[in-house]
């Protein structure tokens, strides 16, 4: 940490989209920022465009372990690093669709309606999609909710193969829509001629955490940025409500400091994580917790890889991901349940699917991706009470029960049935699992009553009125898009609630 700050008013734990977009928002304020960040600022290096690296040997996964409940440890797709797992992300920075935020009947059960509506975050969304410099093309998704403001630039070109294959889409009476991107392409591509998903950015032209919305904090004076610092404990005052404390650990030193508020955002498992563990004798079950909501309500995405293949078919694209489609988001077209979305996967070469195909030769590999194109079905993951975040001593216990799983079957079904009609024979198909961090959230909902809830709609924790919870974990559904966007929303939503309503009293 440049420069000294010895007890800033408002601490910061968490670099993603939710900790330095609501960064971003506050750095106007006057008000001294520290931003607590557990890990370090991802190099330039080789690794981040070697695909061989990154997905074959898997240079950047955290050495970490988490569990399931009968104790099987796996490896999570969590990040640690200055930007979170936004420096990885697809950078598809898309609205819930304005019916997200009502009550939606799905064939597995009910996703639950938000505390406020769709017009409440419109203004938001557009903000965010301003900060993020968002490439789309407005009106080409019927499904789109409203806008007040255009899209900041025009979307992404598509590359020659990719358009044809949308162009039959549509032929065929599909509504493919150019994906709201936040990527400077040519800059991108002048770095390395490779996709940009999955892939880690250093200042490469992919609007992540680091490079829009923390970029932007840390021109003011008032913000501070201290990496390599885990925060392990929160204390309470002695009557068990204002946060009185931040412990945190850097380079093997303890160290404390006392704002006047908090707001963490360490993503939808740590945060939970961390409350949890906060435990004391006021809050025997953990911070925020009277509803003994946190850690429940975990969603991760149903999702699946889709690529269909054509031996008449070339696909010579280098990054691909530049549309998505919405026909089967609130039905399955037919008057039954909503489905879900679909979306190009960032170009899988040979070697990433090496990764998964072992024993296959990669000569074999390459030869399949040449004339295959890539698309990521993903579906709603309702919340349920069952599913949850738990702590086990040093262990973090990851107790996920899928939800509508059925109905994401149906959606790689259709869109099977819509690939072959494109003129490609041979669809494969295969789910992600829960090493792969997709969409991850819940865990600390909003909502309107803290006997059901732990954060109000200002993402405030009800018991504990200088806590403020701002990343995934807030989300009270997943729906089925990316929701790196709403996050920002919301980031910049609760930055303005604060300078207005606490930063003046």
């Amino acid at each position: 940490m440049s420069g000294s700050m010895v007890e800033p008013d408002i601490v910061i734990i968490g670099s993603g989209i939710g900790g330095s977009t609501v960064a971003s928002g506050l750095a106007a304020s006057g008000a001294n920022l520290l931003i607590l960040e557990a890990g370090e600022r991802l190099r330039d290096r080789p690794e981040n465009r070697d695909q061989r690296a990154i997905f074959v040997h898997g240079h950047f996964r955290p050495k970490e372990t988490w569990y399931e409940k009968d104790g099987k440890g796996f490896n999570p797709g969590n990040y640690y690093n200055v930007g979170g797992n936004s420096k990885f992300y697809g950078a598809v920075l898309i609205r819930y669709r304005r019916e997200d935020f009502e009550e939606m009947r799905h064939l597995d059960g009910v996703s639950p309606a938000w505390p406020f509506p769709y017009e409440e975050l419109e203004p938001w969304y557009s903000a965010a999609e301003q900060l993020y410099q968002v490439r789309g093309n407005l009106g080409d998704d019927p499904w789109e909710p409203s806008h007040s403001q255009p899209y900041p630039f025009p979307p992404v070109p598509e590359e020659p193969a990719i358009a044809k294959v949308r162009k039959r889409l549509k032929d065929n009476g599909m509504h493919p829509h150019s994906l709201p991107l936040g990527v400077d392409i040519d800059k991108w591509l002048a770095k390395g001629r490779t996709p940009w998903d999955a892939h880690p950015n250093s200042a490469d032209g992919k609007m992540d955490a680091e490079t829009v919305a923390l970029a932007k904090a840390l021109q003011y004076p008032n913000v501070k940025l201290q990496t390599g610092a885990r925060v392990t404990r929160l204390e309470t005052a002695g009557d068990g409500r204002a946060i009185a404390a931040v412990h945190y650990s850097t380079h093997g030193e303890a160290r404390v400091v006392r704002p006047k508020l908090v707001i963490l955002s360490a993503g939808a498992v740590q945060s939970a994580v961390l409350l949890i563990r906060s435990a004391n004798d006021a809050n025997p079950r953990g911070l925020a917790n009277r509803s003994d909501q946190v850690g429940r309500n975990f969603m991760n995405h149903n999702s699946s890889a889709v690529l269909a293949i054509s031996p008449w078919y070339r696909n010579d694209s280098i990054y691909q991901k530049t549309f998505g489609f919405n026909d089967f988001y609130l039905s399955d077209g037919e008057g039954g349940p909503p489905l879900g979305n679909v979306q190009l996967l960032g170009r899988v070469s040979g070697t990433i699917l090496k990764a998964n195909m072992p024993t296959v030769p990669e000569w074999l590999l390459n030869s399949l991706s040449a004339h295959a194109i890539d698309f990521y079905a993903m579906s709603e993951d309702l919340p349920s009470q069952e599913s949850r975040i738990l702590v086990d001593g040093d262990r973090i216990v990851l107790q996920w029960a899928r939800t509508n799983w059925q109905a994401h079957l149906e959606l790689v079904k259709k869109l099977r049935t819509v690939l072959r009609k494109a003129g490609f024979p041979i669809v494969l198909s295969r789910p992600f699992d829960k090493r792969t961090p997709s969409h991850q959230c819940g865990t600390v909902k909003i909502g309107n009553d803290g006997a059901s809830a732990p954060l109000d709609i200002f993402c405030r924790a009800f018991d504990h009125p200088n806590l403020f919870v701002v990343d995934a974990s807030f989300l009270p559904t997943s729906a089925a898009v990316n929701p790196a966007l709403t996050v920002a929303a919301q980031a910049l939503r609760v930055a303005d609630h604060i300078v207005r309503e606490e930063l003046r009293s």
